[in-house]
């Protein structure tokens, strides 16, 4: 089964362990809470992080099909973080749908949010147990940090390709790691197999964030579902700009501080910003360290105890993320 297929074949079989688990859970909860639930669950979205958690488990042989119900957990935590996100961001749409914020109100988004959160840990601690639940939670704690860390640096102009790293392993590299881990906890892994998973998900994470700043510059509208430029807009410090940054000479450095310092600018001049960060290979570089990254991700792959296509399907993926449009 080649990579498309496997995603959509599996992304079908977890979001019917999703449902049936929400309506069990729909004579106990506010009506309401399950309405929210089904919206922002099932409003699209490729299910990579339970994917990667069933794969992993397979990977090392195991077959329990319990293991949706673990994957199941890694979503519910991600759609959780989007509630939040949302929130935060005062976020009006999301995959092309009035997000649960602007629809349900700022306390539902978050009270869902924090129903997901606790019932992700619940489901973790039931179908992985006590080892599983502390991977789970020290990503989670990672995923909190990690926010903290992009608020700190909100308007720091002068970040350096490690605060850059550093933002990206809380907010998106230690959850894709945690769930690459927990299928290799669940399947009985020792040790380096667990890491060595751990590391490859990590890995696939950065190079997914990296990606995706370049999509915010080069990405063609018609495939991406959204329009280009929302990083500068936001003046997020993405890794391209950064490296435009450490790179240009005086001129073209105070030129981008000065668009980066003014709203009005940064709606302006995305074109100037995109040509001076192409002078100085800002795109191609970032490009090279995606490439980098993704290397390090399959070196770090320990050898397969299960079925072998699986491994195959992990270098799909690697593929698909250094190469995806959208």
């Amino acid at each position: 089964m080649d990579l498309k297929h496997l995603i959509i074949h599996e992304a079908a079989r977890i979001d019917q362990v999703m449902r049936e688990d929400i309506d069990r859970l729909a004579d106990d909860l506010d009506p309401l809470l399950i309405e929210i639930l089904n919206y922002g669950l099932f409003s699209g979205g490729k299910r990579i992080r339970p994917l990667l958690t069933i794969l992993s488990a397979r990977f090392f042989g195991d077959s329990n099909t319990d293991v949706y119900h673990l994957a199941s957990a890694l979503e519910y935590l991600h759609t959780a973080t989007l509630f939040h996100d949302d929130v935060i961001d005062s976020g009006d749409e999301r995959r092309g749908e009035a997000t649960v914020y602007k629809r349900f109100g700022l306390s539902e988004a978050v009270l869902a949010g924090d129903f997901l959160h606790a019932h992700s840990m619940a489901m973790v601690g039931h179908y992985g147990g006590e080892a599983a639940l502390s991977v789970f939670c020290q990503a989670t704690r990672g995923m909190v940090d990690g926010e903290f860390s992009q608020l700190r640096n909100a308007r720091n102009l002068n970040q350096s390709e490690a605060d850059y790293f550093s933002v990206v392993m809380g907010k998106t590299a230690l959850l894709i790691g945690a769930a690459c881990e927990l299928g290799a906890l669940f399947a009985g892994a020792d040790e380096h197999g667990r890491a060595g998973l751990r590391t490859y998900g990590i890995n696939l994470g950065c190079a997914f964030q990296i990606v995706d700043d370049l999509l915010d510059y080069l990405g063609d509208t018609r495939k991406t579902g959204k329009a280009v430029g929302n990083d500068l807009m936001e003046a997020k410090m993405t890794l391209p700009l950064i490296y435009a940054l450490q790179r240009a000479d005086g001129a073209d450095r105070s030129r981008l501080l000065e668009i980066l310092s003014d709203d009005r600018a940064r709606q302006e001049c995305f074109q100037q910003v995109s040509g001076l960060i192409d002078k100085y290979h800002g795109f191609e570089d970032a490009g090279e360290k995606a490439k980098q990254v993704i290397g390090e991700a399959i070196a770090a792959l320990p050898e397969s105890a299960g079925d072998h296509s699986v491994q195959r399907s992990f270098l799909a993926l690697s593929d698909y993320v250094l190469n995806r449009e959208k």
